[in-house]
Formats: C-alpha cells, sequence, structure tokens
C-alpha cells in the first residue's frame, strides 16, 4: 500500500497539473499568449513528477520528459527548432513503445487494429505529401509512421485508455502537420491541437499507471519496492529483483 502522504503527493502533482493545463488552454482560448508561453513547460514536468510518485517504470518519465523537451521547441515558429521537437517527440515514442513492450501484455488483437491504423497513416501521408514544404516531406513521413506504430501498439499492450491517449496524440499531431501543409485550420488550431495533446499524455501516463498497479506481478508493487529501498541501510539492503527494474 501507498503511504496518506504518498497519495497526497500524487493528488497534488495532479491537482497542479490540472491548473496549468486550463490556465494554458484559456490562454489558447482567448489569445493571451504569455499565459501559453509561460504554463506549455511546466505541463510534462508536473505530469511527470506525477508519474514518480507514483512509482511508475522509467520510460514513461522519459517519454513524458521528451514531450517536454518537444514542447519547448515547438514554442519556436523556425524550422530547425521544428525539426527538433520532432525529433524528441519521436524518442519519446521509442521510449513509450519500449514501455509497451517491457511491461504491457495483449489487451487487443492487433491482427483488427493494425489494418485501421496502417490505412489511416497511408491515407495521411497520401494527403498531405503534396503540400508538405519538400524538406519536411520525409521526416513528417517517417515521425508519422514511429507515431501510429505508437498508437497502435498503446491500445493492443495496455486497453482502452492508454490506447485513447495514443489515438489523441496521433489525432493532435495530425493537426500541426495539416497546419504546415497550410490546409484550412479550426478557428484557434492551437487550442485543439494542446487540448488533444494534453488529454493524450495524460491517458498515456494515467492508463499506464493505473494497468500497472493492477497488475498482481511484481510492478505492482514498484513504487513500494523504491520506497522500501530509500528506506533500507545500505548494509542490509537485498538487490532488486532484475524483472522491477524499468
Amino acid at each position: 500500500m501507498r503511504t496518506p502522504s504518498a497519495h497526497g503527493t500524487r493528488h497534488a502533482l495532479l491537482t497542479v497539473f490540472a491548473l496549468t493545463a486550463a490556465v494554458d488552454l484559456t490562454s489558447l482560448a482567448v489569445g493571451f499568449a504569455p499565459g501559453h508561453t509561460v504554463a506549455k513547460p511546466l505541463l510534462m514536468p508536473l505530469l511527470a513528477a506525477y508519474c514518480v510518485a507514483s512509482g511508475a517504470p522509467r520510460l514513461l518519465v522519459g517519454a513524458l520528459l521528451c514531450g517536454w523537451g518537444g514542447d519547448v521547441l515547438l514554442l519556436s515558429d523556425a524550422d530547425p527548432a521544428f525539426l527538433a521537437g520532432m525529433a524528441s517527440f519521436a524518442v519519446g515514442h521509442v521510449c513509450y513503445l519500449a514501455l509497451f513492450q517491457a511491461y504491457g501484455s495483449p489487451r487487443a488483437r492487433v491482427g483488427l487494429l493494425a489494418p485501421v491504423y496502417a490505412t489511416a497513416l497511408v491515407a495521411t501521408v497520401v494527403a498531405l505529401w503534396p503540400d508538405l514544404p519538400a524538406g519536411l516531406r520525409v521526416p513528417v513521413a517517417g515521425y508519422s509512421v514511429l507515431l501510429t506504430t505508437m498508437a497502435c501498439a498503446s491500445a493492443v499492450r495496455f486497453g482502452a485508455r492508454t490506447g485513447l491517449g495514443g489515438a489523441l496524440f496521433l489525432l493532435s499531431d495530425t493537426l500541426i502537420a495539416t497546419g504546415v501543409a497550410d490546409w484550412p485550420q479550426l478557428p484557434r488550431p492551437d487550442f485543439w491541437i494542446m487540448l488533444t495533446y494534453v488529454a493524450a499524455q495524460f491517458l498515456l501516463a494515467s492508463g499506464t499507471t493505473r494497468a500497472l498497479e493492477a497488475r498482481p506481478g511484481p510492478m505492482a508493487t514498484y513504487g513500494v519496492v523504491r520506497s522500501a529501498e530509500r528506506a533500507t541501510p545500505r548494509s542490509t539492503k537485498r538487490p532488486t529483483p532484475r524483472s522491477t527494474t524499468p
């Protein structure tokens, strides 16, 4: 069991994350750029801190921190910053894929979901390709393959909640790509991009942590093991079982 103080820490971090997200989304909705500039870089570190307090694997924390790197880089409109931000998110997707492979278990048939995601990937890339800047076509296509694979794996390996997070991440980045391709946009497009992105990362993080906590195996006590290690004198500390090391 988690101590009351640990539960309180998790609740406090999640509350601050929700308030920060509300500030960010409200700022985007009303066109208050300074609010977005201040709030956006705080979101993923807060969510990562919540995951650390929950005893989540390092791969999940790493994925969120890569998202933070992408968030900061995409505050700039310059092409090099866009490519660097895309690369940071790509590393985050690799972390997610490694996490799903290491700790997930099949919860949906890949034979049913994979064709749906593959069709969406091909249709999106083919439609966007002519309108993307020439220098971004190949990077966007490669990133789209990685993102779509992550979205599909999130549902197959961790179930509906995490899978919805993966699908929303795919939607959010597709909205970004349509903007880069200069397609017609919804009013306040940045609001919809951030709304789907924040929801995606939260669902990926919370869906993963809930699934691991509910599991009867070693990962269900990951946070307890880590806490016990910190409290155990060095001379009597037992080695952590290999299966519980992320």
